[in-house]
């Protein structure tokens, strides 16, 4: 993909050559390369004929689904840069990104419209395209949905700058031939990713043509060995606003393969897609896979058709991937990025038998360096230390945060490098495995204790769902060590002494839980990852009453 100057560019030539192959399959329903293309290109068309010009950020406010991928296509013919959000996202949030990303425009859900209303006279937004998430399906399915009252609803109210996706496509039907060039590519920002991190407000990553290009066509790539990029359909579970999402499912769409989307997560209907339409990849994150593993209809699927199951955005559990392995035959593959890496930074191989708990190895457009989190000198091989990358091109800062900006980007002889704040280590084999955040080490009695290793000695217990670890400020000790448990909802029983012995059983004693505490549910991000902070906040706050 190297030879197109932009991300449309690079699809365009993949769809004039697959034609009327699949490129998305969504709720059931197959549209081609140039049906996708066609209705890019019109909704390309209406944006310019309401005003966008080249560079002006738009902004998406819709789950996964045709619309999705037509607005962010149709953005870039434009000359937009796209401003991917979750659905879920509050007023507030979508308030906050609006402004820190200078939006003019937005496409969103009907279920949230009103929440684009309601920020609109705080904002620069002035454009809003509506799409109802059934409206580009069939008339027959449209009407049973409908009939059947199974397709969310929201209110909506056309008008001033105000309009229909649907009726826009129609309305432009025939003018994508005569598109202007947008003359944008290369270091031109594509699109702006907005990250959760460890900051009050969520921070925007911009992202250039050529850095996603060429970092999608690299992670889209691994699972060759396996089969023929052209002919992998992937189940796209990870949400599209989310890098995950973009560079190991959206990013087939640049190489010929089709994409199975779901609006949400939803477990029958992720296996039946898979058994109807042959899915050859799905991507997912480690609690999914649990959540696979413990469903009651599991032995009802055939999931035989999928050869390459990927894993990212946490650790995927030893005890869940022994599992899998054991009920499948194949292995659950790693992979370890962040949104200012563009993804993946290490990759398991799909050639090679990966070494348990390996998040992989280091893709050929990344290098890395393991050093000392205080100092930056590089640790010793094969020790624990903190992770930082480079590539060209690369992200070297956030949009409108120039502390935050100075932190996570440093210069080492001339070269640009970002600070994951992770601890890693690597073996003599290349091999990389993640160790914990640096935010998150324990220090109890001297000793700096990872919290994700104590969560993962729990999360082997046959009883355990979930589990958080935290340091609880002591003044004898530094810090206490305290967990959080989610049991299995048919577990009875299950006391903290027993939990607690059983760590012991593989712990040295000063990594050993000293404080056990049950929950029904775990705070989590919209992808998934488990929101430490949001624990210790609230331990905060319980010891400060």
């Amino acid at each position: 993909m190297a030879e197109h100057r932009n991300l449309f560019s690079a699809f365009e030539a993949v769809a004039n050559k697959r034609g009327t192959r699949s490129a998305i399959i969504y709720l059931g329903t197959r549209y081609s390369y140039l049906k996708v293309k066609e209705m890019a290109g019109q909704f390309a068309a209406a944006l310019l004929d309401k005003g966008i010009t080249p560079g002006q950020k738009v902004l998406i406010y819709v789950p996964n689904s045709i619309q999705w991928v037509v607005a962010w296509l149709g953005i870039q013919r434009a000359g937009g840069v796209c401003v991917p959000l979750t659905p879920i996202y509050t007023p507030h949030d979508l308030e906050y990104i609006a402004n820190d990303s200078g939006a003019t425009a937005i496409v969103c859900a009907d279920t949230n419209f009103g929440y684009v209303k309601k920020v609109m006279p705080e904002t620069k937004i002035d454009l809003v395209v509506v799409t109802k998430m059934a409206e580009l399906l069939p008339t027959w399915k449209r009407f049973f949905g409908l009939l059947f009252d199974v397709i969310p609803k929201g209110k909506i109210s056309l008008g001033q700058g105000i309009f229909s996706m649907r009726k826009l496509l129609a309305d432009y039907r025939g003018k994508a031939d005569f598109l202007p060039e947008t003359g944008r590519g290369g270091d031109d920002i594509a699109e702006i990713l907005y990250t959760g991190g460890t900051t009050r407000h969520p921070k925007g990553v911009p992202i250039s043509h050529d850095l996603f290009l060429k970092a999608a066509d690299e992670q889209i790539r691994v699972s060759e060995p396996l089969f023929p990029v052209e002919e992998n359909v992937i189940l796209g579970n990870a949400p599209l606003f989310h890098v995950l999402g973009q560079t190991c499912s959206l990013a087939t769409l640049l190489v010929g393969g089709s994409l199975v989307l779901l609006p949400r997560v939803n477990l029958d209907a992720a296996f039946d897609a898979i058994q109807h339409f042959g899915v050859r990849t799905m991507i997912g994150v480690p609690a999914l896979y649990r959540m696979m593993l413990e469903h009651d209809r599991l032995d009802q699927y055939d999931l035989s058709s999928v050869d390459y199951w990927f894993s990212a955005g946490d650790v995927l559990p030893l005890d869940v991937a022994r599992r899998w392995k054991k009920r499948y035959g194949k292995p659950i593959y790693q992979g370890y990025g962040a949104t200012e890496t563009c993804g993946g930074v290490t990759m398991c191989p799909a050639d090679i038998d990966n070494p348990p708990q390996s998040i992989g190895r280091v893709i050929p457009s990344k290098k890395i360096k393991i050093v000392d989190s205080l100092t930056l000198a590089p640790v010793t091989p094969g020790e624990p230390g903190e992770l930082i990358v480079s590539s060209t091109p690369m992200v070297d800062h956030y949009i409108n945060k120039p502390g935050e900006t100075a932190e996570a980007f440093i210069e080492i002889e001339g070269e640009t490098w970002y600070r994951t704040a992770d601890v890693v280590s690597m073996d003599d084999a290349g091999n990389v495995y993640f160790v914990d955040r640096t935010v998150d080490t324990i220090k109890h009695k001297g000793y700096r204790v990872s919290a994700s290793e104590i969560e993962a000695v729990l999360q082997d217990h046959p009883a355990v769902v979930a589990t958080c670890v935290i340091g609880v400020p002591d003044e004898k000790v530094g810090e206490r060590i305290k967990a959080y448990v989610v049991l299995k909802e048919d577990v009875r029983g299950i006391t903290g002494y027993e939990l607690i012995k059983y760590c012991r059983k593989t712990m040295v004693a000063y990594k050993v839980p000293q404080y056990i505490e049950f929950r029904d549910m775990l705070p989590k991000s919209k992808v998934g990852k488990l929101l430490r902070r949001e624990i210790r906040d609230e331990e905060k706050r319980l010891k400060d009453q």
